[in-house]
């Protein structure tokens, strides 16, 4: 993988860091609830003809936590405001999970500055009698073995002894994952009210064996959003982007276009 350029920027009074790699249109990616520590291979794929960029949401990593947030609409401001700071145009926006939520918000809010809107399992809207699972009550091991239909990814990951840093960096996220999705869980009760203001082309993406977020969910989001393609990924869990890395990239670029 090649190496992303890392930088900080201050916007409404915060400082967020910022992975970047890649040339060509710009192509903004918001991370779930686990963060954004390190460039995944998905970056890496998706950089060969975009202008990649990851931010650490505020409240996350080695990002401030600023005393205005409170929810993900504040999250989704925020990010309007980050695209007129850095000047970008065109944006293909993709989100996963907390991140596909604040995408959708932001979405919903102001597309003025987005040319594709991409939503990996994203969170934001409640099916009644689908019951999402609570990453709030599962155990640690529980939490990562929910996030794979691959137990040898989850394996792998439970094998890895995190540092004093690391675990700094895991209670953070969690906390503020706790801040913006605790009540209710994982979704605003209003965004579904308000989702067929998209008016950008969207592609959803999910796991067919997603245990946080049910496939059925999948369908439920599509027809909220006007002409949104869904697209199911076999043999996959929660995170397509990791888990099927090329696959979901692969979906991703043919939808934004080379």
């Amino acid at each position: 993988m090649s190496e992303p350029r890392e930088s900080f920027e201050t916007i409404a009074g915060c400082k967020v860091r910022l992975l970047r790699s890649g040339k060509g249109a710009p192509l903004l990616f918001l991370h779930g609830a686990g963060g954004a520590g390190v460039w995944l291979p998905f970056y890496d794929m998706l950089a060969q003809t975009r202008d990649v960029i990851v931010p650490e949401h505020p409240g996350f990593g080695h990002s401030d936590m600023p005393d205005w947030l409170d929810t993900v609409g504040d999250l989704a401001n925020f990010y309007l405001e980050f695209i007129g700071k850095l000047g970008l145009r065109d944006v293909d926006l993709v989100g996963t999970s907390l991140g596909g939520w604040i995408a959708a918000d932001l979405a919903v809010r102001n597309a003025t500055a987005l040319r594709h809107l991409v939503l990996l399992s994203p969170a934001g809207i409640h099916l009644p009698g689908v019951p999402k699972g609570d990453v709030f009550l599962w155990n640690p091991e529980q939490r990562v073995r929910n996030l794979f239909h691959d137990q040898a990814l989850a394996d792998k990951m439970l094998a890895m002894t995190p540092d004093d840093e690391e675990r700094k960096r895991q209670n953070k996220n969690a906390l503020t994952t706790a801040r913006v999705g605790w009540q209710p869980r994982f979704y605003d009760p209003n965004l579904r009210k308000w989702l067929h203001r998209i008016d950008r082309p969207t592609l959803i993406v999910w796991g067919d064996d997603d245990k946080v977020f049910p496939p059925a969910y999948g369908p439920a989001y599509r027809d909220l959003i006007p002409g949104a393609t869904l697209e199911i990924v076999k043999d996959c869990g929660h995170l397509p982007h990791v888990e099927k890395a090329a696959e979901t990239a692969a979906l991703v670029t043919k939808f934004i276009g080379a």
